[in-house]
């Protein structure tokens, strides 16, 4: 990918402390933080006559959540200050002090040290206030010349989201990495193929687990595909209608790592498909996951008994001492629902909002940020679950069953030259005939098969192998040893090349 995964390179920093929601503390504002009457100064309200319902402030108050941003404020700030300094609106030692006091801002925020007063409504507010403590307020309050928090924010959102991706794309590669080691160590193990939950035929497990890690390739591609939409800056936007200053935007993007910038600034403060492709992306790849844990739920239970799963990813029973569940890949199966849910929660939230920013928005975060740590927990967890899970070659030999071989026994008529239609009816005899013979159809004489149908040769006993059925279907793509390599192989160098 381009300088997504890469922090800005204003300056390097670690990431703030993750978390939900957090208690804030809360302070009565003093100094220059303060307004007449004693009223916390926000980032608006000169027009207002009225103090704000205290029910309103925790109402429309979300410091609490996107505090999270708190460095990407900070980032979008510096960088945004250095525009401003380009263009003359601030000098260079203004500038100067704005970087100098953003970086204490985030020392602060780093080291938990940060206070949030009354009134910090939001990480934007939080941080331009202490800014003003931290540095002269004459100069703190020049920063937010023709920015508005409805571009300052949109940029946030990307830069944390930007990054965010970048760490759950490496935990779905390494799951993939994790189902190639063991496709390629464990080859030789034959088991049954399902349709319809039903044994349909022999297939190898390395196949069955490769089922799966294309699929998670797709989601792989598609994340590779949505993360430059994301890496599009909407800062110089202003409210909605353009910066009025003339800030380069161009080469404020290249400060902040940016690979274009949103070209139309109504649309810009309005985007939010990044966020939906975002979860739609997680929704896709929880779907896969969900999928694979069902097959594993199922072919680990007793009743199967092919795979078991370790004790680092099961739960015992508070009542029955003997229950092993697998509660790892039936929580993996659950959140894929939910987040299907937060997907279509916030599709409903924009579908009505008219052009522009709306408040509604603010309701998008919770959704973001649950989808990102969802998604770092399952990936990390299904890569957990697939590595030290075990095998059971001998019960999965068991579960082959002679019905299963019922097409090879058509495919061998059709060697013999006759049109596979007429050899499917006959194999269909034949099935039908062990069963009136109470016999499995391996079981069944040459004279038995030739009553039904007179090509059929001594030769009819080499195609009862599992083994053998497996190799048949040696295409690219198919079920052979061979191919099942080349799968990996193939995989492999794509993860390679995309790296």
């Amino acid at each position: 990918t381009n300088s997504s995964s890469s922090s800005s390179s204003l300056f390097t920093t670690d990431n703030t402390k993750r978390g939900g929601r957090e208690t804030m503390t809360t302070h009565a504002t003093g100094g220059d933080g303060g307004a007449p009457g004693g009223e916390p100064k926000k980032l608006w309200g000169g027009a207002f006559s009225e103090k704000i319902d205290p029910l309103m402030e925790k109402f429309n108050e979300s410091l609490s959540f996107d505090r999270r941003m708190a460095l990407e404020d900070i980032e979008g700030s510096i960088g945004y200050a250095s525009a401003l300094a380009r263009t003359g609106i601030i000098t260079e030692e203004e500038r100067n002090e704005i970087h100098k006091g953003l970086k204490k801002v985030l020392e602060e925020w780093q080291s938990d040290a940060f206070v949030a007063k009354e009134g910090d409504e939001d990480i934007h507010t939080a941080n331009e206030r202490r800014l003003c403590e931290v540095i002269d307020s004459n100069i703190g309050g020049k920063l937010h010349t023709g920015r508005s928090r409805n571009d300052q924010v949109a940029t946030d959102t990307r830069m944390w989201l930007r990054k965010e991706l970048t760490v759950l794309r490496k935990y779905l590669r390494t799951l993939i990495e994790v189902a190639i080691d063991r496709a390629e160590k464990e080859v030789d193990h034959v088991m049954p193929g399902f349709t319809h939950l039903q044994s349909a035929q022999t297939v190898r497990f390395s196949h069955w687990l490769l089922s799966h890690a294309a699929a998670w390739q797709r989601d792989d591609m598609r994340l590779q595909d949505l993360m430059p939409r994301v890496n599009t800056m909407p800062l110089g936007s202003g409210a909605l209608a353009g910066n009025p200053f003339g800030v380069d935007r161009q080469l404020l993007a290249k400060d902040l790592n940016f690979e274009r910038v949103c070209p139309n600034s109504m649309d810009a403060v309005s985007d939010r498909d990044f966020v939906i492709e975002t979860m739609f992306w997680a929704s896709m790849t929880l779907m896969h996951i969900s999928r694979w844990s069902e097959d594993l739920v199922v072919y680990s239970s007793q009743q199967f008994g092919m795979m078991q799963m370790s004790d680092a990813y099961s739960t015992g029973s508070s009542l029955m001492p003997q229950k092993k569940n697998p509660d790892a890949l039936e929580l993996l199966r659950g959140k894929a629902g939910r987040q299907i849910g937060t997907l279509t929660g916030l599709l409903c939230i924009l579908k009505g909002t008219p052009t522009t920013y709306n408040k509604d928005f603010q309701e998008g975060w919770l959704g973001m940020f649950e989808t990102v740590d969802t998604m770092s927990d399952c990936l990390q967890i299904a890569a957990g679950c697939l590595a030290t899970m075990k095998l059971n070659p001998e019960k999965m030999k068991s579960s082959l069953v002679a019905e299963m071989l019922a097409t090879d026994l058509a495919e061998y008529l059709v060697r013999k030259g006759m049109p596979f239609r007429e050899t499917h009816h006959i194999s269909g005899a034949a099935v039908k005939l062990a069963v009136d013979k109470k016999v499995p159809l391996d079981q069944l004489t040459v004279d038995d098969l030739k009553s039904i149908c007179d090509k059929f040769e001594d030769d009819v006993a080499e195609i009862w192998s599992y083994e053998k059925s497996a190799e048949s279907r040696d295409t690219e793509g198919g079920t052979s040893r061979r191919s099942v390599l080349e799968q990996c192989a193939k995989l492999r160098a794509y993860l390679k090349e995309t790296e």
